[in-house]
């Protein structure tokens, strides 16, 4: 016979440990992630409604999430990485205003992404990375004004892709989605441009990216030389570039050459001297000649002596006709070589002087008396001309006689008295002069045929020196001032005047000088009371 109390409690046992098995298995299973508070979930889709954050913990089946009147604002990075599984995220009447880098990461699988009717102002230009699988992106009617370059990188599935309703302004900063519609496969819906006012009410769709002027530039701080100087002078001889400034403290012309190891400008020679206002370079037929304008002891003329590798003073400017140089002009009329001097005391008399073949002798005397501060060459109609400046008068234009092979007097520049100087440049053939005034208003002003007439004027305080500066295409003005910051200013052609564009902090300036070297430009600022100063032209492309 068996013991049926026995097997009674055995099978009873066997229960109890199933029993309390099934407990702790029951305890340690994962319950599945609720409905967060705030949201409504289906079998497949969770739609949030007036959520203060994005919940991280959703239903795994969820495949659509929506927010609606939300209270956060913005999609900061990661915040989807614990709903891997969404194929379709869409944000609609929030109070969103900014889209953070990775704002979708971990999302391998969406498809639909609907980011409208928010207040969208700005997106990171890495919002979307990892959305390789998203083939329809909408950002209508947000605040949008632009969008990083290259935000869309990386959307290969893209093919849809809906902007409107923001306020696009489609200048530089956009360029690159004018090139990048042209390039996608995405279709785009017709959006319009809100600004600027060239491209205002016209469709993206249809503009081209050439149509673009994206290039604009700006004068860098290069290099500081620990000298004052009062003029500078830019020029080639041989195969080299070579620039001089005239140092009147320490009785210098001092020549500098382009280091092409080291990238610096670095010391070539000099020439001593004694209160140096001018030194002025001359080649004449592979010879090198510098006129050396001094305010004591008289004026010279050097000559670069090859074999010997130094400069030698070869003759002596006539003391009696120059006895305040204030500034030197060289030119050729004719195939012959001329520089004109002009002097600004009360004896002395501004002095053209030409070359024999040996040396340099007296030309004509233009005018005595008159105090003259400057003087400029240039061509009006084919012909030479000078236009001298005086402190005692107003700018006065002589006009070359070819017969008599002389200067004779023309007009003058009405209503412009106490010019210092008058520099001149050409816009598409067109002839300006710029007149400086030391105080009051400095001019820009056009020949007309007849007469040069006032183009703009600019506000002058302690100016010494209005320069024009060509580069390129790029046309500038340069107005210095001894009690302000020297302004740049950009030649905007089709207002047909000068916009501001720069400013520099320079001491005293007194001439600016342009050298190329190296496929490089430099702005040669030299400052009477301060360091002088290069600068370096360096181009921007506004689209980048």
């Amino acid at each position: 016979m068996g013991y049926p109390g026995r097997a009674q409690g055995g099978w009873m046992l066997l229960v109890w440990v199933a029993a309390v098995s099934l407990l702790f298995a029951e305890g340690r299973r994962v319950r599945p992630p609720r409905c967060p508070v705030g949201c409504t979930c289906t079998k497949d889709n969770a739609l949030c409604e007036n959520v203060r954050s994005v919940p991280h913990t959703f239903p795994s089946d969820v495949v659509s999430l929506s927010f609606v009147k939300s209270g956060f604002n913005e999609i900061v990075g990661a915040s989807f990485v614990h709903t891997p599984a969404l194929q379709l995220l869409l944000f609609t009447a929030n109070t969103l205003d900014f889209i953070d880098e990775d704002a979708f990461l971990g999302l391998p699988h969406l498809e639909y992404l609907f980011i409208e009717n928010n207040r969208i102002a700005s997106i990171s230009p890495y919002a979307f990375r990892g959305l390789k699988s998203l083939i329809h992106l909408s950002l209508a009617y947000n605040n949008l004004e632009t969008l990083p370059k290259d935000v869309f990188k990386g959307m290969e599935a893209l093919t849809k892709l809906d902007l409107r309703g923001n306020n696009l302004i489609c200048d530089c900063k956009l360029k690159w989605l004018v090139e990048w519609v042209h390039q996608t496969n995405a279709t785009l819906d017709q959006i319009y441009c809100s600004g600027p006012p060239i491209y205002q009410g016209k469709k993206i769709n249809d503009l081209l990216p050439h149509s673009f002027d994206c290039m604009t530039a700006e004068f860098a701080s290069y290099q500081s030389l620990k000298f004052e100087s009062i003029s500078v002078g830019a020029f080639t001889f041989g195969d080299d570039q070579y620039v001089v400034f005239a140092q009147p403290f320490a009785g210098t012309c001092s020549f500098l050459e382009w280091d092409h190891v080291e990238m610096t400008f670095r010391t070539y020679d000099t020439i001593e001297s004694t209160s140096t206002v001018v030194c002025k370079p001359m080649v004449i037929d592979d010879h090198l000649f510098v006129i050396v304008a001094q305010l004591f002891g008289g004026s010279h003329i050097y000559k670069r002596d090859p074999s010997a590798n130094k400069f030698i003073k070869i003759q002596d400017i006539d003391i009696l006709k120059i006895r305040k140089p204030n500034d030197i002009e060289t030119f050729m009329i004719d195939g012959e070589s001329f520089f004109v001097i002009a002097d600004s005391s009360k004896a002395g008399s501004t002095t053209v002087y030409k070359w024999n073949g040996n040396g340099f002798y007296s030309h004509q005397s233009l005018h005595p008396w008159f105090r003259d501060t400057d003087v400029e060459h240039l061509e009006i109609g084919n012909k030479p001309h000078l236009i001298l400046s005086s402190s005692s008068q107003r700018p006065v234009v002589y006009q070359w006689n070819r017969s008599q092979k002389l200067f004779e007097r023309r007009t003058d520049i009405p209503d412009m008295e106490d010019v210092f100087s008058v520099k001149h440049f050409k816009v598409k053939g067109e002839l300006f002069i710029c007149l400086t005034r030391f105080i009051g208003d400095s001019k820009v002003m056009r020949w007309d045929g007849a007469m040069f007439k006032e183009v703009q004027t600019f506000p002058s305080r302690g100016s010494m020196v209005f320069q024009p500066v060509s580069i390129g295409n790029w046309q500038y003005a340069i107005l210095g001032s001894d009690y302000s910051l020297t302004q740049i200013y950009q030649w905007d052609t089709e207002r047909g005047q000068f916009v501001p564009s720069q400013e520099l902090n320079i001491q005293a300036p007194r001439a600016f000088s342009m050298v190329s070297i190296d496929n490089r430009v430099f702005l040669l600022a030299s400052s009477f009371k301060g360091k002088t100063q290069i600068y370096e032209h360096l181009m921007i492309d506004l689209s980048n």
